[in-house]
């Protein structure tokens, strides 16, 4: 399938306690943690990326500027919709909004790599060595 500027895609989440900052490590409160938003966001970025990539790649995050705006409760959906703005060689730059049910929660802008997954475990795994 060919990538173009301008795709967009969604990820959604119903937030539970597992999602919460207390569980994430990121703060006390039950609410949507900050760490858990991030995930969800780049989640939506590989999506746009999805069955778009040659057969042995994937894609890792490598950078994100984040802002989270609004907090979330348990028991609200949330979602991020991530368009590709630009993507040149193996590198895709994406703008994400988030949001829940009661308005906006969050924007971000992240960049994504395109790696072979054999060349890239084989990296990752010699760390243990």
């Amino acid at each position: 399938m060919e990538l173009k500027a301008g795709m967009t895609a969604k990820a959604e989440l119903l937030v539970d306690k597992t999602c919460t900052a207390d569980v994430w490590g990121s703060g006390n409160l039950e609410v949507l943690s900050t760490p858990r938003l991030i995930a969800l966001m780049e989640q939506a970025a590989t999506e746009v990326l999805k069955g778009r990539l040659e057969e042995g790649m994937t894609s890792v995050g490598t950078s994100i500027k984040m802002s989270h705006t609004a907090a979330t409760p348990i028991g609200l959906t949330v979602w991020a919709e991530a368009k590709l703005l630009s993507f040149s060689g193996r590198t895709f730059e994406f703008y994400i909004k988030a949001f829940d049910e009661a308005g906006s929660i969050g924007e971000a802008e992240h960049t994504r790599a395109a790696v072979k997954i054999e060349r890239f475990m084989e990296k990752v795994l010699a760390k243990r060595k």
